[in-house]
């Protein structure tokens, strides 16, 4: 039976053994090359305050690097009865260098080991979110563009009311992600700062340097303060999870969008066969699994931040073993959202869209608004044009024109295309 690295004498009770470790090995594996990349920059952090001498780092790199190469190659296992993945990298040091791995948790503790591995791994996925997320905005305003002539039906309460585009409707998701990424950006800061050195919440005697390990791992700075610095355990996985759920609330929207013009009432758009499903007994059917999935998966990401907020907001200062959990739901939602990302990128290309649509006499009341503008053009008071129109459609004897003249920034005919690919580069350029 392998030992835990704080256990003395006594062998733990095996149902409490079983039950303080729960699932955490089966995402910890995901921190691992975190931790590697982490005990390095502390290892050589030690050796240059004195505390680790040349052969001892010398072995440990070594080791670090052997360990690395396991982790790239699928290799690398949790033990059964190790506790976790930082457990099982400090075992294989000692296996690999001997009395030297026995030095490598000289002025650190496991609650900033992991809190640094964490917001290591956290970067590193907010930047996968971000490289996706423009790959998506990138497709919305070229299909904006693409498609910008073609009109579309507006609704408000699901009731046809004013003449809108694809482009316009496309163009509106790419600006959507504009504001996600505000997001992204504002939880990449937060995690984006060092906590190595803060040990279990207190600081160490010894002299460590703080800001050297920060320049080692690319932290664009530390959090300064030894017992915020543990308090940002929680903290860190919340922010990542509210910009998550704003990218999960317009894959969503976007879905239900999908899903309800592909329907044979609306058939306002199509997708080629082999990206939808059949049905077992009725041979006429294409269902649009796919974006009814994206929108389920995404409307649970967007229960990630309550979880987190039900599992931290009550407790105090200090480390507590609650937060071990906040893994449980911030790492899958993560993997869901990326496949979201993933799937929305690869169908939304083939979307066929239906040039013919306004042709349908059931939408000619979209003009309704259009005509009341022209009257008032020609002097008559917006009310009394409102009131014309309205007794026209009610009496049979509305005739819509078909004319439309929206020029100004943001309209049909004006999608602010440029402005709106402005702004999400500046948003990505706060990342750099």
């Amino acid at each position: 039976m392998t030992k835990k690295l704080w256990q003395k004498d006594t062998e733990l009770n095996k149902l409490v053994e079983q039950f303080t470790v729960g699932s955490d090995t089966e995402f910890d594996l995901l921190l691992a090359p975190y931790d590697v990349q982490a005990s390095k920059a502390h290892a050589a952090m030690l050796n240059k305050c004195g505390l680790l001498n040349k052969d001892d780092l010398k072995k440990l790199l070594t080791a670090l690097f052997e360990i690395e190469t396991e982790i790239e190659k699928g290799k690398f296992r949790i033990e059964q009865g190790v506790e976790d993945v930082h457990s099982q990298i400090e075992i294989e040091l000692t296996a690999k260098a001997g009395e030297a791995g026995k030095k490598i948790h000289i002025g650190r503790s496991r609650n900033d080991q992991v809190l640094t591995a964490l917001k290591l791994y956290l970067k590193a996925e907010l930047r996968e979110v971000t490289a996706m997320v423009e790959q998506l905005f990138n497709l919305y305003l070229g299909l904006s563009e693409k498609h910008k002539k073609i009109l579309l039906p507006g609704y408000t309460h699901l009731q046809i009311a004013m003449p809108s585009s694809f482009g316009l409707w496309l163009g509106a998701y790419a600006e959507s992600l504009c504001d996600d990424m505000e997001m992204i950006v504002a939880a990449y800061h937060t995690v984006n700062k060092n906590p190595l050195g803060s040990a279990a919440g207190y600081g160490s005697s010894f002299p460590i340097d703080r800001e050297l390990t920060t320049k080692l791992l690319g932290f664009g700075g530390m959090n300064v303060n030894s017992v915020y610095a543990q308090m940002t355990r929680g903290k860190a996985e919340m922010a990542a999870a509210v910009a998550m759920s704003a990218i999960a609330r317009t894959l969503a929207r976007f879905s239900y969008d999908v899903c309800l013009y592909m329907s044979q009432n609306f058939g306002f758009i199509s997708f080629p066969e082999e990206l939808t499903t059949g049905s077992s007994i009725m041979p006429h059917k294409k269902n649009p699994d796919i974006f009814e999935l994206v929108r389920a998966r995404c409307n649970l990401i967007q229960a990630a931040p309550y979880r987190l907020t039900l599992l931290t907001s009550n407790l105090p200062s200090g480390y507590h073993r609650d937060m071990q959990l906040t893994k449980e739901t911030l790492f899958p939602a993560i993997a869901q959202l990326k496949d979201c990302l993933g799937i929305t990128i690869y169908a939304l290309p083939q979307m066929i869209v239906n040039k013919e649509i306004l042709k349908d006499k059931r939408y000619e009341y979209l003009y309704s608004v259009e005509a009341v503008n022209e009257l008032v053009s020609k002097g008559i008071p917006f009310r009394d044009a409102y009131r014309k129109i309205g007794l026209d459609i009610k009496n049979g004897k509305f005739s819509p024109s078909g004319g439309l003249k929206h020029t100004h920034t943001g309209s049909v005919h004006n999608l602010g295309t440029d402005l709106i690919r402005k702004n999400f580069k500046e948003t990505l350029k706060k990342l750099e």
